[in-house]
């Protein structure tokens, strides 16, 4: 059952919530139409997780607009991803907004403590990756995980990565970040007991085909526990392995 449904009944067990007040929170609107977004409100309480705000094609307005809406609904903690700058400025002007530049991430409401059952770690294949991952990250990070980063550790070099074997094999769950022909998630899945999220970045020369070279190398990987998502999307890596790291407080 979903954690958020969980607590509001132990709370009516407990006796801290009446019945028609849980009640009224199941009850409240599932979504708030405001015109250009239908806000999902339920999200939470189906998923455990709030909805987020892509902010790509978003104009600063549509951004603010939403995170009103879920404010006003009780949403402290709030994620954008795919931010523009000019986007967390307005936002900035009007909220407390912490805004990372360089995976165009903003948060409201802070990062939580984390209380997964263990760490993920994030791994890229070279610098250039790094934006994508910290995407991946900080994702994580604002949903309740304790991440390890070790960059720059790409097949070109792998004396960098095994020298990072502590952490591959304490790793609850991995986010391997890599373009070019995207070979590191294949290596790291070789050696891990843990699943690996595979994230091809769009990093390379012309044959690299803006990722899909390193995309259909990860699909084709023979290492076993690998799953692999889509070109640059390193929010669905690092939401995937936060779901990961609360499997055993979901059970």
């Amino acid at each position: 059952m979903n954690s958020e449904v969980r607590k509001l009944l132990e709370s009516v067990k407990k006796g801290e919530t009446s019945v028609d007040e849980a009640l009224l929170q199941i009850k409240m609107a599932p979504f708030e139409d405001i015109g250009f977004a239908k806000v999902d409100l339920h999200r939470k309480i189906r998923q455990g997780v709030a909805e987020v705000i892509y902010g790509a094609g978003k104009t600063p307005e549509q951004i603010a607009g939403i995170i009103e809406t879920m404010r006003s609904n009780g949403q402290e903690r709030i994620l954008i991803t795919r931010m523009a700058q000019e986007a967390a400025d307005y936002v900035g002007r009007l909220y407390e907004l912490d805004y990372r530049e360089r995976s165009r991430v903003g948060i409201i409401g802070g990062f939580p403590a984390p209380d997964g059952i263990g760490k993920i770690l994030v791994a890229t294949g070279g610098t250039t990756d790094i934006p994508v991952a910290e995407e991946a990250a900080l994702v994580a990070e604002s949903l309740g995980n304790e991440v390890v980063r070790i960059y720059d550790v790409g097949v070109s070099g792998v004396h960098r990565l095994l020298s990072h074997m502590e952490h591959i094999m304490s790793a609850t769950v991995i986010v391997a970040v890599a373009g070019m022909e995207g070979a590191l998630p294949s290596v790291i899945g070789g050696l891990a007991d843990c699943p690996v999220i595979a994230v091809p970045t769009s990093v390379g020369y012309g044959a690299a085909f803006g990722g899909v070279a390193a995309l259909l190398s990860m699909l084709n990987s023979c290492a076993s526990g690998m799953s692999v998502v889509n070109i640059d999307n390193g929010f669905g890596a690092g939401y995937l392995a936060s779901m990961i790291n609360h499997m055993e407080v979901k059970g």
